[in-house]
C-alpha cells in the first residue's frame, strides 16, 4: 500500500513538471525576463530548470522505484523527509510570498488549486513514509 502512495506521488510530480512547462507561456516569462540584465536573466532561467530537473528526479524515482523510498534505509528515510519538506515548503511559499501577486481569472484560480492539492498530498505523504520508516 504504502509503494502504491509513493507511485501515485511519483505520477502527480511528473503531472506537476509537465503542467509546468506551460508557466512561461502562461505568465510571459519571456517577456518579463527580457526586461532583466543577461546574468540575472541567465540565472533565472538556470534556476527554473533546476527546479523542474528537481521534480522530473522525484517523480521518476517514486515511479520507477518507489521501493527504494519505503525500504526503512536511512537513505530512504532522508529523501522522503528531504521530499516533504521541499514540498511542504512550496505550500507555505504558496500562501504567502504568492499571496496578492497572483494572476487573476478562473483558469489560473484552478490551476492553483489544483497545484495546492498536488503540493499538500506529496508533503503528507512522503512525511508519513518517512515517518512510518522511524
Amino acid at each position: 500500500m504504502i509503494e502504491t502512495l509513493v507511485l501515485i506521488a511519483g505520477l502527480v510530480q511528473l503531472a506537476v513538471a509537465g503542467a509546468s512547462l506551460a508557466i512561461p507561456r502562461m505568465l510571459g516569462w519571456k517577456e518579463q525576463t527580457a526586461k532583466l540584465d543577461e546574468l540575472t536573466r541567465q540565472v533565472f532561467w538556470t534556476y527554473a530548470g533546476y527546479i523542474l530537473g528537481t521534480n522530473v528526479f522525484f517523480g521518476v524515482v517514486s515511479t520507477v522505484a518507489p521501493h527504494w523510498l519505503t525500504d526503512s534505509s536511512g537513505l530512504a528515510r532522508t529523501l522522503c523527509g528531504f521530499i516533504a519538506t521541499y514540498w511542504g515548503v512550496r505550500v507555505v511559499i504558496q500562501f504567502t510570498a504568492y499571496r496578492g501577486v497572483r494572476p487573476q481569472g478562473v483558469v489560473y484560480r484552478l490551476a492553483e488549486v489544483a497545484l495546492l492539492l498536488a503540493f499538500i498530498y506529496c508533503t503528507v505523504i512522503y512525511g508519513a513514509v518517512m515517518l512510518a520508516l522511524v
